[in-house]
């Protein structure tokens, strides 16, 4: 029975959270308490927790971490600054003569948002604001419309600079050098946020394209359902405006991920580019007052606490879990499964998409990453490939019906005459094309790993 402790903790973890209470002390909580009983019944040694104070420095004094409020600023600041709403406009003008050609603008203003912001709620919810009914009111396929805007909003799960990439950078590098130690190697390699961004462009990229493809289908398909636009402008004046729509955001992209391609900077300093060049396109905008400033610190100081929060509670539930023998119980479930480092990633894969119903992805990095990733890293497989398959299978978790995040954040803002199950209808065939490229990813993990190799490693 004391072997399937750290079962049961992971089991009132989830209870906890099912029953509303803070995942930050849900996970602390259920730890201390699972520590005071072991303790009294001779199953746990309290010395494991005296390791907490060194792991809690360690992630006040780790710079990588710094990321993640400037992230958060940059997209906070950009959310607030009427950016995208310019954008759309003008987008809509290039695809004007084209059947979806709104559809498809929406997916490339997602795309360019997911790039400057890195948060799948507010893309969500700002493209349900601003496009949702401009899509209705052209005679768009309610399906279509809300599958395009979820979808789309979730790329800022993947396309770098993602929050979520940052945190699965720094969980993986740790995991990684774990795996190596316990392997043996005792000069163990290294793995970036850096890499994890870069190795995310190309599947970003080819995810971006089938969405465009499957929206261009569907309106050659059914092309009263996605509509041409008829903008009587001026040509000449559009592609002026486009271009100055534009160009905002795609600066801020290469500021941010040329400077770390080129080696210039690293992430964390790359994103003290984003939140400047953020903060001063706002104020290009004249979109920056007092009042909106203190929104944006005050958005950006909640989120980070919150992140920091949930940080330090799954550190003391990391420390509990392996003076439990969690991390052996894993490791020994793991090598006697049938078919190897297969099964193993299949069924941390299939864990992860079922944990992201109940779970943000902040909670999975911190919580289950460190425990299974230096399993499968020991195993064999590419850090970079591995977290850019966790990223892509939380993004159509997040998709998924009945539970996924995005679904929620879309419904909260669109129309009460938008059904819900044409929201549900709607995001099928993106997850369909989500689950086609991690498919292509387990059969050619080059598609992540090769870029990394040509930039990092020539």
């Amino acid at each position: 029975m004391a072997d399937f402790i750290p079962l049961f903790m992971f089991l009132t973890v989830f209870a906890s959270l099912l029953a509303g209470y803070p995942v930050a002390f849900s996970l602390s909580g259920t730890a201390l308490i699972f520590a005071l009983f072991g303790t009294a019944t001779g199953y746990f040694d309290m010395s494991f927790l005296h390791a907490l104070p060194n792991r809690l420095y360690g992630t006040i004094a780790n710079t990588t971490l710094i990321a993640v409020p400037l992230f958060v600023l940059m997209g906070v600041m950009l959310e607030k600054s009427r950016l995208a709403e310019d954008l759309l406009e003008n987008m809509s003008r290039v695809f004007k003569g084209l059947h979806g050609g709104l559809g498809i603008a929406v997916v490339v203003v997602g795309m360019l948002l997911a790039a400057s912001t890195g948060i799948v709620g507010a893309t969500v919810v700002t493209m349900g604001l601003m496009s949702l009914p401009t899509m209705l009111k052209q005679g768009y396929s309610p399906s279509l419309a809300t599958g395009s805007i979820c979808a789309t909003g979730t790329l800022g799960q993947i396309i770098p600079p993602s929050i979520a990439l940052v945190l699965l950078g720094d969980i993986l590098s740790s995991a990684y050098q774990q795996a190596q130690l316990n392997m043996g190697i005792f000069t163990p390699k290294s793995v970036s946020i850096g890499d994890l961004f870069v190795g995310a462009i190309v599947p970003g990229m080819i995810l971006v394209v089938l969405y465009i493809g499957y929206i261009s289908l569907f309106a050659w398909l059914r092309p009263d359902a996605a509509p041409s636009l008829d903008h009587a402008e001026d040509d000449k004046i559009a592609t002026r405006q486009v271009l100055l729509s534009l160009l905002p955001p795609v600066l801020l992209i290469v500021a941010v991920l040329g400077s770390i391609l080129s080696g210039a900077a690293t992430p964390t300093e790359a994103a003290g580019v984003g939140a400047m060049g953020a903060t001063l396109l706002a104020l290009g905008k004249k979109q920056l007052n007092v009042k909106r400033l203190q929104e944006v610190t005050r958005t950006t100081t909640e989120v980070t606490a919150m992140v920091f929060m949930i940080l330090i509670g799954a550190a003391v539930f990391s420390l509990v879990f392996r003076g439990f023998g969690g991390e052996e119980l894993v490791e020994e479930f793991f090598s006697n499964l049938p078919g190897g480092v297969f099964t193993a990633t299949l069924l941390v894969m299939v864990v992860i998409f079922l944990l992201g119903f109940i779970l943000d992805f902040i909670e999975i990095t911190f919580v289950v990453v460190p425990i299974v990733g230096p399993v499968l890293l020991a195993m064999g497989l590419d850090p970079v490939w591995l977290g850019i398959m966790i990223a892509i299978n939380l993004q159509t978790s997040f998709l998924t019906p009945p539970f996924g995040f995005a679904l929620f954040y879309l419904r909260g803002v669109a129309p009460e005459s938008i059904k819900t199950s044409a929201i549900y209808q709607g995001v099928a065939p993106f997850i369909v094309i989500q689950l086609l490229l991690m498919a292509m990813l387990a059969v050619w993990p080059s598609i992540a790993t090769w870029l990394p190799t040509v930039i990092f490693n020539p």
